[in-house]
Order: C-alpha cells, then sequence, then structure tokens
C-alpha cells in the first residue's frame, strides 16, 4: 500500500503520520459531497452537484500514528464517469456511497466498484459501501440487509449514514482509517522477501484482527 510517510511525535514517543487519499464515488444526488462536508465542517448544506472534483482535507491525531486525509469528492452525473478514474487512481481508500431511498444508485455503486476493480486491486484499497440519508427510512428502498450482503459478498466495508442527522458519519471514517493501519501493521509484520532472519517471528505474539 502506497502512502506518504512522515515521522511524528507523541508524549509516549515518535509514531508515524500516515497520508491517505479517499474518494467517495457514487451517483449524483446521493450526498457524497454533504458527507464530506459534514464529517470536515461538522456541519450540513444542501450542495450543488459537484463538477469534476472537490477537495477535503481532515487530520486525525489518533493514539497508534497520525493520519491526514484528502479527500476526494468525484461527481457522480454519467457524463463525468469516464474521467473519474483519474481521480481515484492511487486512491488508498474509497466510499461508494448510495441513497437507501433510491434503489438505483444501489445498482450505480456496482457499477463503480466494477470501475475501480479494473484499476486497483483489492488489496491496494480500502473500500466501504455507504448507504446514505437513513433520515429518509420511511421513502427506504434498500433493505440494511441488501447493503450488507453486497458488501460481504465483496470483501467491503458496510455502514449506514445521514449526512443531514450525521448518523455515524465520523463512524464510518474511522472504519476506513482503523482498517488501512490494520493492514500496515500486517504489512510491517511481514519479513521481507529479500532478509532472513534467525527470529522465529511466531513467537512475537503479533496478532491480526479483523475489523
Amino acid at each position: 500500500m502506497a502512502q506518504a510517510v512522515t515521522p511524528g511525535t507523541s508524549p509516549e514517543g515518535p509514531r508515524p503520520s500516515y497520508t491517505y487519499k479517499v474518494v467517495l464515488l457514487g451517483s449524483t444526488s446521493v450526498g457524497k459531497s454533504s458527507l464530506a462536508y459534514r464529517y470536515v465542517r461538522n456541519d450540513f448544506r444542501e450542495l450543488l452537484p459537484t463538477v469534476g472534483c472537490s477537495f477535503f482535507t481532515q487530520t486525525l491525531h489518533l493514539d497508534e500514528a497520525t493520519v491526514k486525509f484528502e479527500i476526494w469528492d468525484t461527481a457522480g452525473q454519467e457524463k463525468y464517469q469516464s474521467v473519474c478514474h483519474l481521480y481515484y487512481r492511487d486512491a488508498h481508500a474509497a466510499l461508494l456511497v448510495y441513497d437507501i431511498a433510491n434503489k438505483q444508485t444501489l445498482s450505480r455503486a456496482k457499477l463503480w466498484l466494477e470501475e475501480v476493480e479494473k484499476i486497483i486491486l483489492p488489496d491496494e484499497i480500502v473500500i466501504a459501501l455507504v448507504g446514505n440519508k437513513t433520515d429518509l427510512a420511511a421513502e427506504r428502498e434498500v433493505t440494511t440487509e441488501e447493503g450488507v450482503e453486497f458488501a460481504r459478498t465483496k470483501g467491503l466495508l458496510f455502514m449506514e449514514t445521514s449526512a443531514k442527522s450525521n448518523h455515524q458519519v465520523n463512524d464510518v471514517f474511522m472504519g476506513v482509517v482503523q482498517e488501512l493501519l490494520r493492514r500496515e501493521k500486517e504489512k510491517a509484520s511481514k519479513p521481507s522477501p529479500h532478509w532472513r532472519s534467525t527470529v522465529d517471528l511466531r513467537a512475537s505474539g503479533a496478532r491480526s484482527r479483523c475489523c
């Protein structure tokens, strides 16, 4: 997994710093921009459709690392889809967003996933399927179980959110960062193929955990 790494400090001593590129993908009007705006500004706005791409940043100071998210909010209109691959190339994570009150947007999310899979290998990107607009529960067309099942079959993280009511918006980004850091630890625990050690790594007690 490629990322920019710079040294950091904490009261307990040095800690790593990572910069991760996160892209928001999905149909127009599913609330991608509102999710990003809520997460970064802790506010809600009914935003106009994105033209091309919008850019946000957010820095998290966690116990184990400092993480900077570079959030790329892509346009959902079909006329921009042919150039969107330029934005999600080299991404470390993606939020694949659909509107729970519009079943067609889940079908479109599946097509977006296919496009991402053509360019980025699954072990090189963390993808979260996000059912947005839970505040429209009375108009729901996509059940939670449908989202869970699709995410399970594709090995995606899954969460339902509402940018309007701030339901689980921070949680979905935190779930992504936890999976990114888990993969960093997993990668660091693997011995280099160009180096042999006489130390039994199994005795280290290192464990991987599932999100």
